[in-house]
């Protein structure tokens, strides 16, 4: 684990592997290892692979102010700059999707190519309102209840029938003790009011857009209208819920590894 001091933050991240740069960016309520840490052994090999907490996650600490999109893009664009990491390649789950989107085109000269995963450019529409509205309340009133719908909306549902009542009592329990919940409060709140659409119009890296055909959080219209909003941009499709990354850990890996190496990365 290293930090970088950025804006009165102190920002952790970790560095995996050698070679090309790869910034993997989480999600709302995750941190560079709950979100990607599985995936390493995978990626390492083939990239120096950089996982910041952008503020409101992980060991980063800051000064609890308001959080956006500016602010938190400088912060990965500070870890992937300290690691040597830079030009790199940059993944984006989620919230990350829309930090990776504003960094693509705001830091041109630092990305190669981009992949955004059940991603948004806005949290405007009425159901994201209503969805993020009650996590914010919910993470404030009642954290066990907040866990359950995050197992209940963040997997497909033949994903999550395959848990038996045990496990699903364990990931619950998992998720109220591992979670970082005033500044996953904070990423709530910048969830229903970023709008990084004048951005994504702006990329002109190669991208890859993927969706998730079961995503009940950020339903897979918002990621094929990131698609069609970006010029040359590629669409996929995962079989999954929002949580691709660990309910479709091996076809993740491989979309994003041979559209990645396939441009020379």
């Amino acid at each position: 684990m290293a930090v970088i001091n950025i804006d009165g933050a102190k920002v952790s991240y970790r560095v995996d592997g050698e070679g090309p740069g790869l910034v993997l960016v989480h999600g709302t309520g995750g941190d560079g290892e709950s979100n990607w840490g599985h995936l390493v052994e995978q990626l390492a090999p083939h990239w120096k692979v950089v996982r910041p907490d952008y503020s409101g996650s992980g060991e980063t600490e800051d000064s609890g102010k308001p959080l956006s999109i500016p602010s938190l893009a400088a912060q990965v664009i500070a870890a992937a700059r300290a690691a040597d990491a830079v030009p790199f390649d940059l993944v984006g789950f989620s919230l990350g999707a829309s930090l990776a989107a504003y960094i693509a085109a705001e830091y041109p000269d630092d990305v190669r190519a981009v992949v955004l995963l059940a991603g948004f450019d806005s949290g405007e529409d009425g159901r994201m309102q209503l969805e993020f509205g009650l996590w914010r309340d919910l993470i404030h009133s009642d954290r066990r209840a907040m866990a359950r719908l995050l197992l209940l909306t963040g997997f497909s549902p033949v994903f999550l029938a395959s848990f038996s009542p045990l496990q699903i009592e364990e990931n619950i329990d998992a998720i109220i003790a591992g979670n970082q919940w005033e500044g996953m409060g904070r990423q709530v709140e910048l969830d229903l009011t970023l709008d990084v659409t004048d951005q994504v119009k702006r990329i002109s890296k190669p991208t890859l857009v993927i969706g998730c055909t079961h995503d009940q959080m950020v339903p897979p219209a918002h990621a094929r209208a990131l698609a069609e909003a970006i010029a040359g941009a590629r669409y996929a499709e995962l079989d999954s819920g929002h949580l691709a990354p660990v309910e479709r850990p091996d076809e993740f890996v491989q979309l994003v590894t041979e559209f990645l190496r396939a441009r020379g990365r």
